[in-house]
């Protein structure tokens, strides 16, 4: 009896190394928020893909914040975005305790004057490698996960 708890104990810890490095691999698959625009760039001219730029007030735009948990945390966006997207969030909090450096402050301010003249939130655009708008949606999509996430797919796809 002793024998067969220990294959068993043997086993199951195999089991839980293997989920671990399995969930690891996954999750290390996803892609993750730029901290700089021009990191974004230089990732997407390297790594062969777009740009998704979003405009957000993450303390006070109660769209941009469901655009960001729905959409941006969902399972299946962030499988494709790690695979197609070089991902920036320009954020303009309104919190004290939100606020942001200066130079992240004007970076944001400057991408603003230059894809988000009318001050539009949420706000994402979709850009190549060299910064030139593919598409942009207004507000939070109308659309499913599914569908946002199949069309930006699309034009990754038409632009490779």
């Amino acid at each position: 009896m002793l024998t067969y708890k220990l294959i068993f104990d043997v086993n199951l810890k195999r089991m839980k190394n293997l989920l671990l490095i399995s969930l690891c691999a996954i999750l290390m698959s996803f892609t993750s928020w730029e901290a700089n625009f021009e990191t974004a760039k230089k990732n997407a001219k390297e790594e062969h893909k777009l740009i998704l730029l979003n405009f957000s007030g993450s303390d006070w735009c109660g769209p941009c914040i469901r655009m960001h948990k729905e959409i941006f945390g969902d399972a299946t966006f962030l499988k494709m975005a790690g695979e197609n997207l070089a991902m920036f969030n320009a954020d303009f909090p309104r919190n004290k305790k939100n606020q942001l450096s200066k130079d992240l402050k004007k970076q944001n301010e400057w991408l603003a004057d230059a894809y988000n003249p009318t001050g539009k939130f949420p706000y994402t655009v979709l850009l190549n490698a060299d910064g030139k708008v593919l598409k942009a949606w207004e507000g939070l999509p109308d659309q499913t996960v599914a569908a946002f996430t199949a069309e930006i797919k699309q034009i990754c796809d038409a632009n490779k």
